[in-house]
């Protein structure tokens, strides 16, 4: 973790302005997703619905790959409902990530259980450039996702309201305490920002491991 610690070629004037943004106080118990949590929506929302398996796969790309939706019921360029076809490589097993508000984009790998999830997504929702559609075949609204969200965390009596950004905290928390480096997870993430990624290596509870030698 040396390499966090080297000196930025900054003045203080431009410190100034990269300083931490505000923390807002919540009404969420907690910010982020335990994966078993994860684990559990996934489920749930595979068991619901007609479009169970399109709404699993929507999740487990959210987290594992800090998807970002947005806030915004007009925004159309959130990152998970602008996603394309032509942004996956199944040949590969890559996915190019395409980062909103000024964010770093970067290619990601893509493990089995994504392929899997993607290539059934491809036969049942096929024609479309777009990864998660309606049954109309239009790409989802932001507005939908939220619900989908909800819903697979009521099912899966998650003990709060779940809302997408959960799962983008998710990814970044689980990094963090898997003992990735911080600025390969700022990457993966596309922070700008280090001081965005920073939050999470701050809770991981790998860093407190050898406190202790019971």
């Amino acid at each position: 973790m040396s390499a966090d610690t080297t000196q930025l070629p900054f003045s203080a004037k431009s410190q100034s302005r990269s300083a931490p943004p505000v923390k807002r106080s919540s009404a969420r118990e907690r910010e982020y997703l335990r994966p078993s949590e994860v684990e559990a929506m996934i489920s749930a929302a595979r068991s619901v619905g007609r479009h169970g398996v399109r709404d699993a796969a929507m999740i487990l790309l959210m987290f594992r790959h800090g998807l970002s939706p947005s806030d915004t019921l007009r925004e159309r360029t959130a990152e998970l409902v602008a996603l394309k076809w032509s942004q996956v490589d199944f040949s590969g097993g890559y996915i190019e990530i395409r980062r909103v508000k000024h964010g770093h984009d970067t290619v990601h790998p893509l493990r089995a259980p994504e392929l899997r999830a993607l290539r059934q997504l491809k036969r049942d929702y096929p024609d479309t450039p777009y990864v998660f559609v309606s049954e109309r075949k239009a790409p989802l609204s932001t507005r939908s996702v939220r619900q989908i969200i909800a819903r697979a965390g009521l099912l899966a009596k998650i003990p709060f309201p779940v809302h997408p950004h959960q799962l983008r905290h998710a990814c970044g928390y689980y990094l963090a305490s898997s003992g990735q480096d911080t600025r390969a997870i700022q990457d993966y993430l596309g922070h700008k920002n280090i001081h965005h990624t920073v939050r999470y290596t701050q809770m991981s509870p790998q860093r407190f491991e050898n406190f202790w030698r019971d």
